[in-house]
């Protein structure tokens, strides 16, 4: 999604996490590397504590639809990218990454970021298991000096002709008409969306309301289609599933505004890592 990538130290309340997935994120500092599980990590804090409301509120709303709708397992993230914090021009940036995988998703990553006081974010992705004929799931705020500047949610088909899945279509097209002042204009390599992206820059109280009603039926909508279907036996389909996935992650790092504010702090070659592992990490082809 369009999104910079950034994040501050752990301290604020805890979370609610189930004891069958306690243990499946690594957080790690630079220069010294400290390892932690989630459970250790949320009783210290989190960044998000830090952040803009409205991220705090689509935070805690994705990891309790996460929680209450699907089957959460222990996802293994590299031992130096779950927790990282560097300078920016001056400013203390910190990244901090939540991962867990499902029978139908491989991959679930919450990213929360900030720069100083005058930015934060929140990044999102579902990658599907490639048995599943599942569309990608994808949400992203930015917020700078307390003022949401883009707030964008998606469910990208991964179909050669870029459609939706009928049953997708038809429930997405149930969902109720929302009026946002402001709409965004996708990006250049923005034909990875789907019609039903709203891409907006919400302006007060209620379009931020709007904004988290919209991904909360985006998301339960998709983890309700995502129980209900079924494997696919066919090589051919999976590995068009997994064309379709990589099409998305290779279009996602065209995205040159995140590899910039990245390569600034760690460099291009860490950038590059992160971008491919942590962000938009495509299953190879056979």
């Amino acid at each position: 999604m369009r999104y910079i990538h950034i994040a501050h130290n752990l301290h604020g309340r805890s979370r609610t996490i189930p004891n069958n997935y306690r243990d499946c994120t690594t957080i790690a500092t630079e220069p010294k590397v400290t390892t932690m599980n989630v459970s250790q990590s949320s009783a210290q804090s989190s960044v998000r504590q830090q952040q803009h409301p409205l991220i705090q509120q689509l935070a805690d709303i994705i990891e309790h639809t996460w929680q209450t709708s699907l089957e959460l397992s222990p996802y293994a993230i590299p031992a130096d990218l779950g927790y990282i914090e560097n300078q920016l021009e001056g400013e203390t940036l910190i990244i901090e990454n939540e991962c867990y995988q499902t029978p139908q998703f491989r991959k679930l990553h919450l990213e929360l970021a900030k720069v100083g006081n005058g930015l934060d974010i929140l990044h999102c992705v579902m990658f599907p298991n490639p048995a599943y004929p599942l569309p990608l799931f994808g949400c992203d705020i930015v917020g700078a000096r307390g003022q949401i500047s883009a707030a964008i949610v998606d469910l990208s088909p991964v179909q050669a002709d870029r459609s939706l899945p009928a049953t997708y279509h038809f429930a997405l097209s149930q969902l109720p008409q929302m009026a946002f002042s402001q709409p965004r204009d996708l990006p250049a390599w923005g034909d990875i969306f789907s019609q039903f992206c709203t891409f907006v820059r919400p302006v007060d109280a209620t379009e931020n309301q709007q904004f988290l009603d919209r991904v909360q039926q985006v998301l339960q909508i998709h983890c309700n289609m995502a129980r209900e279907t079924p494997p696919v036996d066919d090589p051919q389909e999976r590995t068009n599933i997994l064309m379709g996935q990589a099409n998305y992650c290779h279009r996602q790092q065209e995205n040159d505004k995140t590899r910039r504010v990245l390569e600034k702090s760690f460099g291009s070659e860490w950038t590059d890592r992160y971008m491919k592992t942590m962000l938009f990490d495509a299953v190879a082809v056979s």
